[in-house]
């Protein structure tokens, strides 16, 4: 067995292939955030255009089908003339090669978000259809792509112009997306918030889908940013005076933008950027700001004898209600991920944290008003936490006993006390549940295996629904009650997962539970606190590839996309007739890894709707049922019993 691992088992996957293969490594997934991702790589190099000061617009369309997009810039336009090394033209090298660009040497852009070189070869390679247009010297070139090959040669569409940029038409493509339909309104907010970072930056959006147009050009910066999270948040502010600094000459070119104030909310909110890339994880820019309001917040309380007897300030109660915006453009920022969302240059935290704490305690020192109003805030968390965990404490043993008390004996507890970070697994049958206790993580996932279907809530009388043993176990897992004594604050795990066989039986039973918790336990739905969990219906193996396919269109679409790479791949099809065949470690990797899982959170957006529909399909009349069948039976083309 040793020896069969040889040469002929090596793949190396040429020009795009990687990315279609993995499109995960380069965009973060395939749901939702991946499918948006390659929006932002195209707008991100409109931005970098901006930023070094060759464009000053960028106009966004979102086309009537939802699920086509353009994008369009007046910087200078990609180059189109012959690229020496591969003897095609530079646009085609762009969009077709991996690590190709204009931005690795640095002359020209000086600062920029894409310096991997794979944005737009990599929304090339996601894309069904891609089109890009290039207006520069005068006229108009078009060439167009289909999964990251060009389908037409360089085009020069005999259109003189003295404009000059770059249009990318696209659209994603539904055998790599679990839907390729984009989100209007997200995409308003974050072409909002880019205008913000940028200071001067237009950016129209044209929504062709429900014919919304917005234009965005915020002067005030990140300034105008922070009012605005502000005023989203509703909160107040515990002082009037805001602290900015701009600072242009930095070490090694690097520029640094950055707005602060403290409020009254219980939490901070700090939103950092480098080169106009949002940094969701933060990284070194957003520690070293973190480190210098740390430490100039302690030594002005210090130097002034803020502090009272007793009280000790940490780093928590000092950022308590803090609210910031950071904004750092360096020349070669270091990312982790092509998603961009930490940022790992270890010079950045010193060079922040030394831009920032001298100006701070400047500002302190030099407005006493907002300054005593700051430690005064900080004073205030300090001992609120000290207060909170005295309490917490003192009751630790209590709360310990309560959660052991009068629980399901079936119930396969988790470790953590904590009921934010708890979930519990409600399970069909014994076999499913024993995979399910076997391949969870008993720090924090709790599994409670039921037997056979439940009561119809939507018909039982509440008396029934008490004496009932799947559901009282249900109920006392929870720990919270039901109905009008239901306490959501007691709730023992923050998210309730049903898991279930992806057959009839299965939904069946999931609805019945649903109803349950809708008629009975209405709060935990309110507070999203209930999930369906989607364990993967088939497994297809080709070659020494696996991959999970939710449904029937998940997997014909897998299917189609390995057809169409190798049309003699060998493809093994296993389709699981429940959770009881599935191994223990298969489970967890496709279902119970917080990581990989696919989980569908229950909520209720229109009320009137979800009342009459439960109510006609689960409850006493029939009629209403059969009407339901009669009028759907036509969409069933396989019935499973």
């Amino acid at each position: 067995m040793a020896n069969s691992y040889t040469g002929r088992d090596i793949q190396v996957l040429e020009g795009l292939e990687p990315v279609r293969r993995r499109p995960g490594m380069y965009i973060g997934g395939t749901g939702k955030p991946g499918l948006h991702h390659l929006l932002w790589e195209i707008v991100d190099n409109g931005v970098d255009e901006a930023v070094n000061g060759f464009a000053n617009r960028i106009d966004v369309v979102l086309h009537d089908d939802a699920k086509s997009v353009s994008v369009t810039d007046n910087g200078r336009g990609i180059p189109v003339d012959t690229q020496p090394e591969k003897g095609v033209p530079a646009l085609q090298v762009i969009m077709t090669t991996l690590h190709s660009g204009g931005k690795f040497d640095g002359t020209q852009y000086v600062t920029s978000g894409g310096l991997h070189g794979v944005g737009a070869s990599v929304v090339n390679a996601l894309s069904s259809k891609l089109v890009a247009t290039v207006r520069r010297d005068g006229s108009t070139y078009r060439q167009v792509y289909e999964r990251g090959e060009p389908v037409t040669r360089l085009l020069d569409m005999g259109r003189r112009t003295r404009e000059t940029g770059t249009t990318i038409y696209f659209e994603p493509d539904p055998e790599i997306f679990e839907s390729v339909k984009f989100d209007a309104a997200w995409i308003r907010e974050q072409l909002e918030i880019k205008t913000y970072i940028n200071r001067g930056l237009r950016i129209v959006f044209d929504n062709k889908v429900d014919g919304h147009h917005n234009e965005f050009i915020h002067k005030g910066g990140i300034t105008e940013y922070l009012d605005k999270l502000k005023a989203d948040a509703s909160v107040t502010p515990v002082h009037t005076d805001v602290f900015a600094i701009i600072q242009d000459e930095l070490q090694d070119g690097a520029r640094l933008e950055i707005t602060l104030q403290w409020t009254e909310a219980p939490k901070e909110c700090i939103k950092s950027f480098v080169n106009g890339i949002p940094t969701r994880n933060g990284g070194t820019h957003e520690q070293g700001f973190k480190d210098a309001v740390r430490a100039a917040i302690r030594s002005f309380m210090d130097t002034h004898n803020l502090i009272p007897r007793g009280i000790d300030i940490s780093s928590d109660d000092i950022r308590e209600g803090m609210y910031a915006v950071i904004n750092i453009f360096m020349d070669d920022p270091q990312f982790q991920g092509q998603t961009k969302e930490k940022l790992n240059n270890p010079s950045a935290r010193s060079l922040v944290s030394s831009a920032i704490r001298t100006a701070l305690e400047q500002f302190l020192n030099t407005h006493p008003t907002s300054s005593d109003a700051i430690a005064a805030r900080v004073i205030q968390a300090s001992r609120a936490r000290h207060a909170s965990r005295v309490a917490a404490k003192s009751v630790r043993s209590k709360i310990r006993q309560r959660r052991r008390l009068n629980l399901p004996g079936k119930l396969a507890d988790c470790a953590c006390m904590d009921p934010a970070e708890g979930e519990l697994f409600i399970v069909e049958g014994d076999s499913a549940g024993g995979s399910a206790k076997q391949g969870r993580n008993r720090a924090f996932q709790a599994v409670l295996p039921l037997r056979g279907k439940v009561l119809n809530a939507e018909q039982a009388s509440t008396r029934k629904l008490k004496s009932n043993v799947e559901l009282s176990n249900v109920v006392q897992a929870l720990g919270c009650g039901m109905g009008d004594a239901l306490e959501i604050d007691k709730l023992r795990y923050h998210k309730v997962i049903l898991l279930m066989d992806a057959d009839s039986d299965g939904h069946h039973i999931a609805t019945l539970l649903l109803t349950f918790f809708y008629r009975c336990m209405k709060p935990l739905i309110d507070n999203g606190h209930i999930f369906i969990a989607e364990p993967p219906l088939y497994r297809l193996d080709a070659g020494k590839e696996t991959y999970w396919a939710l449904d029937d269109a998940e997997k014909e679409r897998i299917t189609r996309r390995l057809r169409r790479k190798n049309p003699r791949l060998k493809i093994e099809i296993q389709r699981f007739k429940g959770l009881g065949e599935m191994m223990p470690q298969t489970l967890k990797q496709t279902t119970l890894d917080p990581a990989r899982r696919r989980l569908l959170q229950i909520t209720i957006p229109d009320r009137t709707h979800a009342e009459s529909t439960i109510t006609g399909l689960m409850g006493r009349d029939a009629s209403e049922r059969y009407r339901f069948i009669m009028e759907n039976a036509h969409f069933v083309d396989e019935l499973d019993v």
